[in-house]
């Protein structure tokens, strides 16, 4: 990568970055396209290079940081000596979980779009900003369940809309019940959906 590049780069990060903290602190009602580009140190036209406007860096950080999430938990994953595709799957759940739990200004930030960051991720197979091992881990996982399952993909996109809309009111509210109380039953259906992809 030239150093042009890794300069673009660096501005974008920039500008995402501080979107962060002033959507989180602010809200994004009361943030400005002003307020990001000030904080951050560009100038107005740059964020205009890489966004439409402050609804459209919403959405790609929203991305973005749900992407994040899982090449962190890709990493641990990858440091653990897990035998089956099952395990692996349920240990990236387990982890984002509790990484979500941990976090709670960016699982409210998130809210129910974790299936957003994912798709992008899995979707996106050649993208270059991913380092090579949690890229190698992305697809090797892949390539590990789409041995046993027909649409790989599509799988691993239900069970993480399912994970991302189940675990939102039990991390934050406790409701209906408490995220450890969750988790048993929501690994049952992860599997059950994983039996369903097997039978295809």
């Amino acid at each position: 990568m030239g150093k042009a590049e890794e300069n673009k780069l660096k501005k974008r990060e920039s500008l995402l970055n501080t979107a962060f903290e002033l959507f989180t602190t602010k809200g994004i009602h009361d943030t400005s396209i002003s307020d990001i580009v000030e904080k951050a140190g560009v100038a107005k036209g740059t964020f205009y290079l890489y966004f439409k406007d402050k609804y459209d860096i919403n959405n790609k950080l929203v991305a973005h940081r749900a992407t994040k999430l899982f090449d962190d938990s890709l990493s641990r994953m990858r440091k653990e000596e897990l035998e089956g595709y099952r395990e692996k799957i349920i240990f990236v759940i387990d982890d984002i979980i509790d990484s979500l739990a941990k976090d709670k200004t960016l699982l409210m930030f998130i809210s129910k779009n974790l299936g957003l960051g994912f798709s992008r991720y899995a979707m996106e197979s050649d993208n270059v900003t991913k380092e090579a091992p949690v890229k190698e881990a992305s697809e090797s996982l892949l390539r590990d369940i789409g041995e046993n399952i027909k649409n790989p993909r599509l799988m691993m996109y239900m069970i993480i809309e399912l994970t991302g809309s189940s675990i939102y009111s039990s991390i934050l509210y406790e409701q209906p019940v408490k995220i450890d109380d969750l988790k048993p039953y929501l690994y049952k259906t992860i599997n059950s959906i994983i039996d369903q992809f097997e039978q295809e």
